[in-house]
C-alpha cells in the first residue's frame, strides 16, 4: 500500500456498532476516541490494563472477557484491532474483508485496509493526518499544523454560516502595545477567526493585512478630543454585527479593561443577550516603559505604581518619588500634570520619561525632571501614542546616563532602537 492508494474520508460513527480486539495501552486509546466520536463500543480481549478497565467499569463499553470469535465482527460498521498478536490480528482483519467492514489492523499497516490518523482538534476543526504508515511523523505534523492554527498563523476562520445558531460572538481582544508580536496567542486566534473586526488606531495594525479579502474591517479609531465614533456607536456596532451571525473581534490596543472601555463594551453585549470573551492584552502602561528599559517598579527605588490618564485624579495619587506614575493619554496636558504634581509635594528634581510609539522603528525616548519634561516635550514635538513614568525608576533606563541624578539634567533620544542597549 502506498500514500497514492489512500482516500481520506471521515467516518460519522454516532450510535453504530463498533469492535475493538486487544485489551492493551493502544486498544485503550482508539476505544476512547471511537467513543469520543459516539460509537457503540465492545471490545474483546481475554485480559485488559488499566485503560480498558476504567472505561468499562464506568459502562462506556462492553467488554468480552475471552479470546477473539469470528463471529465477534459480524454487524460492525468499523473494526479495529490492537492485539499484539500478528495472527489474532490478521484473523479480525480477514473476517472484516470477508464482510466488506472497514479494519485497522495495527499489527501490519502495509496490509491494513485502513489506517488510523494522528487526530487533534482545535476550536471545532478535527485534524487528521497520515504519513505513510510512520506514526510518529504523523503525530509530529498533527502537532505543528494544530500549534499553527492555535497561534492563528494558519487560517482557522469558517465560511459557512452555522446552522445551530443565529447569533454570532464578540470577543474584546487586548492586541498589546502595537507590535504584533505582543498580542496573546488567543487573541492571534481569535483574530483569525474573525468575520468582522472592529479595531482602534492603537491595536497591531499589521495584524489586519492578513485577513482574508472578505473580512470586514470597522475603524473607530480615538484621538484626545476626536472621538468620530461615539462609544454608544461602537457598543451598537458589536451587538448589531453578533446578532447578524458574525464572529466579531474587537482588536483594541493594550489591554481592554485598563482605561480601554473593555467593561462597557462587555456589559452592553451581556445585556443583549451577546455571548462575549474577554482576552486581555499586554497591557502599554507597564510594556511601553519597558521598551525603554524602564521598570515600573524596582527594588530600593519603587514597590508600587499607579496608572491614571493625566487628569484630576492626579491629586490623590502619592507624591513621592518611589512611587510610580505612569500617565497615559496624558501629553496634552503634561503640563498641567507636572504642576498638580509639583503643588502636591513631588520634588521638582523628580526624574520623568516619556517614550513614543513602543516597540515600533520610530520609538523615540526624552528623559528629564519634573521641573523640565513640559518645555523638553514642547521643544522636540512629543506626540501621542506616548506613556509619560514620574519616579526614581526612570534612573534605571539605559537612555539615563549616570550624572541623571542632578535635578537639571534632561535629554531627549530620537529615533531609538526597538530594544535599546544599556
Amino acid at each position: 500500500m502506498t500514500i497514492q492508494d489512500i482516500y481520506p474520508a471521515a467516518l460519522r460513527l454516532l450510535g453504530r456498532s463498533v469492535l475493538v480486539v486487544g485489551g492493551g495501552p493502544v486498544a485503550a486509546r482508539r476505544a476512547k476516541g471511537l467513543l469520543d466520536a459516539g460509537a457503540r463500543v465492545t471490545l474483546v480481549a481475554p485480559e485488559a490494563g488499566a485503560g480498558v478497565r476504567e472505561l468499562a467499569d464506568a459502562g462506556l463499553l462492553a467488554w468480552k472477557a475471552r479470546p477473539y470469535r469470528p463471529g465477534d465482527a459480524d454487524g460492525a460498521w468499523f473494526i479495529q484491532t490492537a492485539t499484539g498478536d500478528p495472527a489474532v490480528d490478521a484473523q479480525v482483519a480477514a473476517d472484516a474483508e470477508a464482510q466488506r467492514t472497514w479494519c485497522v489492523n495495527a499489527s501490519d499497516h502495509e496490509a491494513s485496509a485502513a489506517w488510523t490518523p494522528a487526530v487533534a482538534v482545535v476550536d471545532d476543526v478535527k485534524i487528521a493526518i497520515n504519513a505513510g504508515g510512520d506514526p510518529r511523523r504523523a503525530m509530529a505534523l498533527r502537532d505543528a499544523v494544530a500549534t499553527a492554527l492555535d497561534t492563528g498563523d494558519l487560517p482557522l476562520r469558517r465560511h459557512r454560516v452555522q446552522t445551530d445558531s443565529a447569533t454570532g460572538s464578540v470577543a474584546l481582544v487586548g492586541g498589546g502595545p502595537g507590535d504584533p508580536g505582543l498580542i496573546t496567542v488567543r487573541g492571534r486566534r481569535l483574530l483569525g477567526q474573525a468575520d468582522v473586526v472592529v479595531t482602534d488606531r492603537l491595536g497591531p495594525r499589521q495584524l489586519l493585512d492578513e485577513l482574508a479579502p472578505d473580512v470586514r474591517v470597522v475603524e473607530v479609531g480615538k484621538t484626545p478630543g476626536h472621538h468620530p465614533v461615539p462609544q454608544a456607536e461602537i457598543n451598537r456596532i458589536l451587538v448589531s454585527e453578533a446578532l447578524a451571525g458574525h464572529r466579531v473581534v474587537r482588536l483594541k490596543g493594550g489591554d481592554p479593561y485598563v482605561l480601554g472601555r473593555g467593561g462597557e463594551e462587555a456589559e452592553y453585549c451581556r445585556q443583549h443577550g451577546v455571548d462575549v470573551e474577554l482576552v486581555p492584552g499586554v497591557t502599554s502602561a507597564v510594556s511601553v516603559p519597558a521598551a525603554a528599559g524602564i521598570p515600573v517598579t524596582h527594588r530600593g527605588l519603587a514597590r508600587g505604581f499607579s496608572v491614571v490618564t493625566g487628569h484630576e485624579e492626579l491629586a490623590e495619587v502619592p507624591a513621592r518619588a518611589d512611587h510610580t506614575v505612569v500617565l497615559l493619554m496624558g501629553v496634552g496636558r503634561l503640563r498641567d500634570s507636572a504642576a498638580t504634581l509639583a503643588a502636591a509635594g513631588l520634588p521638582a528634581a523628580t526624574p520623568v520619561g516619556i517614550v513614543e510609539n513602543g516597540y515600533l522603528p520610530n520609538q523615540r525616548v526624552t528623559i528629564g525632571t519634573l521641573g523640565t519634561i513640559a518645555d523638553q516635550a514642547e521643544a522636540v514635538g512629543v506626540a501621542n501614542p506616548a506613556v509619560v513614568v514620574i519616579g526614581d525608576v526612570v534612573r534605571v533606563s539605559p537612555y539615563a546616563p549616570p550624572h541623571f541624578k542632578t535635578a537639571d539634567y534632561s535629554t531627549t533620544t530620537p529615533n531609538t532602537p526597538r530594544v535599546p542597549a544599556p
